[in-house]
């Protein structure tokens, strides 16, 4: 067993074939990288020289083509705010009734996984439409932030449900039961075992909901409206930054430079909003391993 394995790996087909893969593998790596950087180097160069304190804390004037954007962040952290305050306690508690009350993969769940995989397809227009009917009209909410954050929270549900779903499902059968025969409770090894084990998944799913709020447009023209003024509360209309970026670049004349200062605003908020929620889940974890 020991000389053929030897043999196939001194086989120059196969040394090839691995070396291949690998080149590719590092090619494809390499391109994204430098897509990537691409644009945050063209967003960097046309955006930083805009970019001051003022432009923070002051208000848009003339159409967003001066002032700054102090009325757009708070908008979008409000929305932010709620979108992931309904999903993220949705999102868990069904992905750990789906793993841990329908077992055995029965119709049930696998009715409910493929429901919830055309809604993650779901065009982001059709949320829209649908957040305008239910959430403005039929709940009387009207254009705000409110129903803004409640429609995203909609959007992202199925791919937070079925990412956290996919890591608890990763989690061997083995450890549960050894957790369960040790005398720790369903929700001990619920808590010090499967939630651990699965954090990873659930922190992909996250930071993938997070990106997917702050860079949404069809959804909140919809629902949270288009004002650009300070909301007062979360029942006020409200200008999402990702939003602002689109109507400075396609309906104002001479919104370019502002347009491209919101967008390095809008990448540096979320990378600080991915950061901070990195940090926790690995606090969070670190804290349940103790446990």
């Amino acid at each position: 067993m020991h000389s053929k394995r030897m043999s196939l790996m001194a086989n120059p087909r196969t040394v090839f074939s691995s070396q291949l893969i690998s080149a590719l593998l590092w090619l494809c790596a390499a391109l994204v990288t430098g897509i990537f950087a691409w644009i945050l180097i063209d967003i960097l160069r046309l955006g930083l020289a805009h970019l001051s304190l003022d432009f923070l804390l002051s208000e848009p004037t003339r159409a967003g083509r001066s002032g700054g954007i102090a009325p757009i962040i708070v908008s979008t952290l409000w929305v932010l705010a709620i979108a992931l305050t309904v999903a993220l306690p949705l999102g868990l508690g069904s992905a750990l009734w789906l793993h841990s009350f329908t077992a055995g993969g029965g119709r049930l769940l696998r009715t409910v996984r493929v429901l919830l995989d055309i809604l993650a397809g779901v065009p982001s227009i059709v949320f829209g439409l649908f957040g305008a009917a239910c959430f403005c009209i039929w709940m009387g909410m009207g254009f705000s932030i409110l129903s803004g954050g409640l429609t995203l929270a909609c959007m992202i549900l199925p791919l937070l449900i079925r990412t956290t779903e996919m890591g608890l499902a990763a989690v061997p059968a083995d450890w549960q039961r050894g957790a369960l025969a040790l005398g720790l409770s369903r929700t001990a090894a619920l808590r010090c075992v499967l939630l651990p084990v699965a954090m990873p998944a659930i922190l992909a799913g996250l930071m993938l909901s997070i990106g997917r709020i702050l860079a949404e447009t069809a959804v909140l023209l919809f629902t949270s409206g288009y004002v650009d003024r300070y909301p007062e509360s979360m029942f006020d209309s409200g200008r999402v930054m990702a939003l602002h970026i689109y109507d400075l670049s396609m309906n104002v004349t001479g919104g370019d430079a502002n347009a491209y200062a919101t967008a390095l605003v809008l990448i540096s908020v979320l990378l600080l909003v991915n950061g901070a929620a990195t940090l926790v889940g690995t606090r969070w974890l670190r804290g349940s391993i103790r446990i």
